[in-house]
């Protein structure tokens, strides 16, 4: 009866524990499904995101790569065109006899326009000791109607003219003409540098 009852006990204990393994068995494997799933939810959004960090730097190295080059490629115009203009401007403006008639033929216009009277002329500080002899002998009779001279440091070269009162001044200084031939210069300058 002992081992009727050893039997029975023994087959009751292996019945529970094979129902115990094999719900551990199903446990496990849902874990192990579970956690699979979870790691590959984790390694597509690595990937997604490290695709979309190199999306985001492959655009960034393309807008700065390309902002560079743009920004060279003025550089280069700027160079040339200070090269080219500045020391021909700058020659132009240092001779007086052009300067004189550049300055009378300006003087003129104003003259011819109604503004015969009262036009202030804006010269390079250093002219202030040569531009007297310099201006009489070239537009003499000018500034007996009302031509008055300035002199400032804000230019290096040319004049700036203006009627008195107006409210405005005319531009012919050193940097208004590069600026002027340099806009007119800088598509040629493009064209033949980088096609």
């Amino acid at each position: 009866m002992t081992d009727k009852l050893y039997n029975e006990g023994l087959a009751k204990g292996k019945q529970e524990a094979d129902n115990l393994l094999s719900q551990a068995r199903s446990q496990a494997g849902e874990i192990v499904a579970a956690a699979k799933a979870e790691a590959e939810k984790i390694v597509a959004d690595a990937r997604r995101e490290a695709e979309d960090l190199k999306d985001r730097v492959a655009g960034d190295v393309k807008m700065a790569s390309t902002q560079t080059l743009a920004a060279l490629r003025q550089q280069i115009e700027q160079m040339i065109e200070t090269k080219v203009v500045g020391d021909k401007v700058d020659a132009a403006l240092a001779d007086k006899q052009f300067m004189g008639k550049l300055l009378q033929t300006v003087v003129g216009a104003f003259s011819a326009g109604g503004v015969s009277e009262g036009l202030d002329v804006i010269l390079p500080a250093e002219m202030k000791a040569s531009a007297e002899g310099f201006l009489s002998a070239n537009i003499g009779q000018e500034l007996s109607k009302g031509l008055t001279l300035d002199f400032t440091d804000a230019i290096e070269g040319g004049f700036r003219i203006a009627p008195k009162g107006k409210g405005y001044f005319i531009d012919f200084s050193d940097e208004s003409f590069k600026a002027l031939i340099g806009e007119y210069l800088r598509p040629a300058t493009n064209k033949i540098l980088f096609g």
